[in-house]
């Protein structure tokens, strides 16, 4: 293996030909075996390691390479964070063919285990083995006369990496801090104990679905219990002994529901203990955070990624800001305090009740909140109403912005741009476009999820009329 390439796989190169392959480091030999084979590259995975690359550390988690949520963790914090400063600068400059600016190094996370503040497990009935797991079991009950049977085995965990009805069942997850893991290993035990079943995904059936488990920088402990049948005896019973067990939580929810997807859009969760959200702080600023509430998943880089839009915004109080896809309005709240007004425009309702309520919590006057396609809110009416922005803050999902969006901007014209994204790939898409007006005048990339592939870049744009 020669160098990574985007999604975090390892490219090789045969007769001239590029070869992506899964599962590698870049050092490592080995055979492999070819999926997708065109005629200029191909992708492929490993089925035998001749040698393995000096760049090689022992993953700390016993579940690593089976569940995929971490698929970094055999490379050491400081190449990761060398091949992510690599990857956005590789996709802006090859996708986005535009003039860049040096880039900043790479904001690398203090905390590289037990980051996230919300995390979901899923209850199953299907359970998957790792080959090398499945022989060592088959080991293990040779001289029994038990037989091993994952597919018919209660498991609580997390769902197998391209597999939609197999789940790893874990023991010890490093993505969250404890009581997590606590709280996750007694309702498997305590389900098992009292014959509650688990959801089979295939035939739709079972009492325990998914758990969603919130745990918040301030201490404040949310647990949201997902049930796929409304039995109200079996489900006090297991939360009463929730609350008993884990006097931490400080809040606890269930769901019901009985649709054949688990999507929670439509669901109205029950607030069965506690004021049903909790509170999570970025420096000084509150957010109230509910069980269906969209927020940066780790709170101390969420910190730190909204410290480089606020940098770039270069706000000196007496901007208004316009917060394209404002969501809760977490970063334009972290914003305010340095700008004139806030204007946060997002197409769900929901977020901007939410966006509307931080604001309340945070004593703010000058922010206002709409819901609506930023297509069709921002006209001429609208900034006559509420002031030209002379700061565009934009956090689009990884898909990027729309086309008509980008062109909305361009049309906005405002005299700086900030772009916060989730995927370098269609920023450098977006960037490309927006170079018709706009000059990037600075690129800082922020790791929010270390030991996995995913990657945040900040990137401030200039109006090139008024920047040069």
């Amino acid at each position: 293996m020669e160098d990574y390439a985007a999604e975090g796989k390892s490219l090789a190169r045969v007769d001239g030909k590029v070869i992506f392959i899964e599962n590698v480091v870049p050092g490592d030999v080995v055979d492999v075996k070819l999926g997708k084979n065109k005629k200029d590259w191909a992708e492929g995975w490993p089925l035998r390691f001749h040698s393995l690359s000096s760049q090689r550390v022992e993953p700390f988690c016993q579940h690593f390479g089976v569940c995929g949520g971490c698929q970094w963790q055999m490379l050491p914090y400081e190449k990761q964070l060398e091949y992510k400063q690599r990857q956005v600068r590789d996709n802006l400059q090859r996708i986005g063919k535009i003039k860049l600016p040096e880039m900043q190094p790479i904001l690398g996370a203090d905390s590289t285990k037990f980051y996230r503040n919300k995390i979901e497990y899923t209850f199953g009935t299907r359970e998957y083995l790792s080959t090398a797991e499945f022989n060592k079991r088959k080991q293990e009950l040779a001289n029994s006369s038990e037989k091993l049977d994952p597919s018919n085995k209660n498991v609580f965990g997390f769902h197998a990496k391209g597999f939609w009805d197999k789940i790893v069942d874990i023991q010890t997850c490093y993505l969250q801090d404890e009581p997590t893991n606590a709280i996750r290993n007694a309702i498997r035990e305590y389900a098992i104990r009292n014959d509650f079943s688990f959801y089979d995904i295939r035939q739709h059936t079972g009492l325990l679905r998914t758990m969603q488990v919130r745990l918040c920088t301030t201490g404040e402990l949310m647990l949201n219990i997902v049930f796929g049948e409304n039995d109200q005896k079996k489900i006090k019973l297991l939360l009463d002994y929730m609350l008993t067990d884990f006097p931490a939580i400080t809040t606890i929810l269930y769901t019901i529901n009985t649709k054949k997807n688990d999507s929670m859009n439509d669901l109205e969760p029950v607030v069965y203990h506690g004021k049903g959200f909790v509170i999570e702080k970025l420096e000084d600023f509150q957010f109230k955070i509910g069980p269906k509430s969209f927020f940066q998943t780790n709170s101390r880089q969420g910190e730190a990624l909204y410290k480089v839009a606020r940098e770039f915004a270069g706000l000196t109080g007496t901007q208004t800001v316009y917060d394209l896809y404002c969501g809760t309005g977490s970063i334009g709240i972290f914003l305010s305090e340095g700008a004139k007004k806030i204007i946060g425009v997002e197409l769900i309702e929901d977020a901007i009740a939410d966006a509307k309520e931080n604001a309340q919590l945070n004593n703010l006057q000058s922010t206002a909140f709409f819901a609506g396609d930023v297509i069709d809110v921002c006209d001429d009416s609208f900034f006559a109403d509420h002031g030209s922005p002379d700061v565009i803050i934009t956090d689009p999902p990884r898909m990027g912005m729309h086309e008509k969006l980008t062109r909305k901007i361009l049309d906005i014209a405002a005299p700086t741009v900030v772009y916060v994204s989730c995927n370098p790939a269609t920023q450098a898409r977006d960037l490309a476009l927006l170079d018709e007006k706009y000059e990037v005048t600075a690129i800082r990339p922020v790791d929010m999820f270390p030991h996995t592939l995913h990657i945040e870049n900040v990137a401030q744009l200039k109006r090139r009329d008024l920047h040069n």
